[in-house]
């Protein structure tokens, strides 16, 4: 009997789910997602994990093993109370989206499903060294720079998920001028630098297609999103003394070279040698990813 696990994956802009097979592929015809934004409230989300969940539930093989829902949540969250504080969110802060997901899953099957909640950047981490780019790393960071800057910790092979599930929030660590790490380099901050400085562009796919055309203050914008995001994980990699870091998100793929200028900057900024040492590479599962790694807090 094959075993599987339900993911669920909340973010700033939208929450999906998935069955996911105990070798980490995602069921035909399981995924589906449901809005979530800024003006997302408690009784709006409620609603939205029981859409996704009947969804992705209602495919699941009559030979199949239900072992439990893992939950991958934009942060800060609560593992002890199963809740989540997310930043993007402000109405929706203390929602129990571990209870919401168990309480939808149990219903449709019939019995207790038991429920895991992580925090996104460590679920994401967990699914890359799963089965994605930092497999076999002794010590590993996976982040996402798109909207938002996220990441999460795993060494050996285990989600490190710190004190209260929020290690990794390596878009919060501040920078200079006091801003923190997401409010420069993510892509709707790199977009708003680049129209303070001229452009008339007004999102990351417009400075993709700018710069790509030699645009000098969109491709100014990449560089200095990568910069910064190298110098900040050349001061993680020297904390942490990692082998490698994973970058996905979709402005990590603003350009061509993003993951090179990111590696460039954090070798000539990291302080040690075996910090200098870590590679950057680019995510090995896309938008799967945080997916694989919500079912991986439950399968792994």
């Amino acid at each position: 009997m094959t075993r599987y696990a339900l993911a669920v994956d909340v973010g700033g802009t939208k929450m999906e789910a998935a069955l996911v097979a105990e070798d980490g592929l995602l069921v035909d015809g399981s995924r589906s997602r449901q809005s979530t934004g800024r003006e997302a409230t408690l009784a709006s989300l409620d609603t939205a994990v029981v859409a996704i969940v009947e969804h992705a539930l209602a495919v699941l093989p009559s030979d199949g093993e239900l072992i439990g829902a893992g939950v991958g949540s934009a942060g800060p969250i609560d593992r002890t109370a199963g809740a989540i504080m997310p930043v993007n969110m402000p109405l929706a802060r203390g929602f129990r989206l571990e209870e919401s997901v168990r309480a939808a899953a149990s219903t449709v099957m019939g019995s207790d499903v038991p429920t895991v909640l992580g925090h996104d950047g460590g679920a994401l981490a967990l699914a890359e060294s799963w089965l994605g780019a930092t497999q076999g790393a002794g010590a590993s960071l996976s982040i996402v720079v798109s909207t938002g800057v996220g990441g999460g910790f795993v060494a050996n092979g285990a989600y490190i998920p710190g004190a209260t599930g929020n290690a990794g929030h390596l878009g919060q660590v501040r920078r200079e001028g006091g801003l923190t790490l997401e409010e420069i380099a993510s892509g709707p901050a790199s977009a708003a630098w680049a129209q303070k400085q001229g452009w008339a562009g007004a999102t990351g796919e417009d400075l993709a297609r700018d710069a790509a055309a030699g645009d000098p203050i969109a491709r100014a914008a990449i560089e200095r999103s990568a910069r910064e995001v190298g110098e900040a994980l050349a001061d993680a990699a020297t904390l942490v003394d990692l082998d490698v870091v994973a970058i996905g998100g979709g402005f990590s793929r603003v350009s061509s070279d993003y993951i090179d200028l990111v590696q460039q900057a954090l070798t000539g900024s990291a302080a040690h040698e075996y910090s200098r040492r870590t590679r950057v590479v680019r995510s090995g599962l896309g938008d799967e990813g945080p997916l694989i790694g919500a079912a991986a807090l439950v399968l792994r």
